[in-house]
């Protein structure tokens, strides 16, 4: 199974806008402790695992955590301009997700 890990739920739904296939989205809701990513690390061990997180000091600790810990996950990065995924418009989403091979719809035009 496929999965991606985001902060919040309006990253989920922002992905969830344009993600074409069958895509596990966890949100960490906030703060990342060791706890909550040794469940994570459980409940994913055996799946591809990706991890697309604000650009911003909360979501560069919480990488820098996932790097330490769990370091078979594939980061993928939002701009600084954008920093935040819920922020970041959808057609720079696409080509984010379109780079780690992730099948995405095309967005709407008023949605860019």
């Amino acid at each position: 199974m496929r999965v991606i890990i985001v902060e919040g739920k309006t990253d989920k739904e922002r992905l969830l806008q344009l993600l074409d296939e069958p895509v596990e989205i966890v949100c960490t809701n906030g703060t990342l402790g060791l706890e909550k990513l040794d469940e994570l690390i459980a409940a994913y061990s055996e799946d591809e695992v990706c991890v697309l997180l604000d650009a911003d000091e909360a979501g560069d600790k919480a990488r820098r955590l996932f790097k330490q810990e769990f370091p078979n996950v594939r980061h993928l990065y939002t701009h600084r301009m954008y920093r935040e995924v819920a922020t970041t418009p959808l057609n720079v989403l696409a080509r984010i997700l379109e780079g780690a091979y992730f099948a995405v719809k095309v967005p709407d035009s008023e949605d860019l």
